[in-house]
């Protein structure tokens, strides 16, 4: 769908019929509204993630992140884009403990900020809040495997799907929130002979978006900063699309020393008396 001219943005529902029509999903994360004005033209939705709890805040994981800080960056994202989906992730803590927390963080999100779409981590066990969510009116983007909130009971960022009954439960994982009404499942850091399982499944009808799964998922994601070089430690599932970590450090070695030297500013950059 990219860089295709279109009357309104994209909803929930144009990402849904995504499988059946065999278009592949782009997605890229998005914390800023330059940043995501640059990709509307391209993705099909644009995820606020709370990674940005670690690739703007420098945090060692996504925990610290709050409700406020992801409002904050997805209003920020909606002003710069007109096309695209914007899909913003509920943060630890916001949704776990009952569905009416849930809905209520949600409602928030979606009427403070404007956004499509949320996101929110786990399999089984969250499908009755998946089901609670969308029966009232919240489109959902499931997220199973590599779920980063719960780093700690993982032991830290392990690849998900070794082993009969991991590949069992992520299958349960991917049926239940896709039965649930899940619109989206996002399958990160999944082996990849489980995750093709899981996105050829026929119980599992929600289009499936891949990050370190397989390239049989309906879409592809990945963390913008991490495509573009930015990051120094980026996953091994990334490639680099871009170098700009070099390019940036280069430009501003350069303004440095031309200040340093006194050649910057020139005439050509200051105001003359007329």
């Amino acid at each position: 769908m990219s860089q295709v001219v279109q009357s309104r943005r994209l909803r929930a529902i144009d990402l849904a019929r995504s499988k059946a029509e065999g278009r592949k999903i782009i997605a890229l994360t998005a914390y800023h509204a330059h940043t995501a004005s640059i990709l509307d033209a391209y993705c099909d939705f644009i995820l606020v993630g709370d990674s940005l709890g670690m690739v703007m805040h420098g945090m060692e994981s996504t925990l610290p992140v709050t409700l406020e800080m992801m409002i904050l960056q997805a209003q920020a994202v909606m002003r710069g884009t007109s096309r695209a989906l914007v899909v913003v992730d509920m943060p630890f803590g916001s949704y776990e403990a009952s569905r009416e927390q849930a809905f209520l963080s949600a409602a928030r999100v979606l009427k403070e900020t404007g956004a499509g779409a949320i996101k929110m981590e786990g399999g089984a066990r969250f499908a009755d809040t998946v089901a609670f969510l969308t029966q009232r009116g919240v489109p959902v983007m499931g997220h199973i495997g590599l779920t980063p909130q719960s780093v700690n009971t993982m032991g830290g960022f392990r690849v998900q799907g070794r082993g009969a009954e991991a590949e069992r439960q992520l299958m349960e994982d991917a049926r239940a929130i896709s039965e649930a009404g899940a619109f989206a499942i996002v399958l990160e850091g999944i082996v990849e002979p489980v995750a093709r399982a899981i996105a050829r499944s026929p119980d599992v009808t929600a289009p499936t978006i891949g990050i370190g799964a397989t390239a049989e998922c309906d879409g592809q994601i990945l963390v913008l900063e991490d495509m573009l070089g930015l990051s120094d430690r980026a996953p091994k599932f990334v490639k680099s699309f871009g170098s700009l970590r070099s390019q940036i450090e280069d430009s501003v070695r350069a303004y440095a020393e031309e200040v340093r030297a006194g050649t910057f500013p020139a005439t050509e950059h200051t105001y003359q008396a007329r």
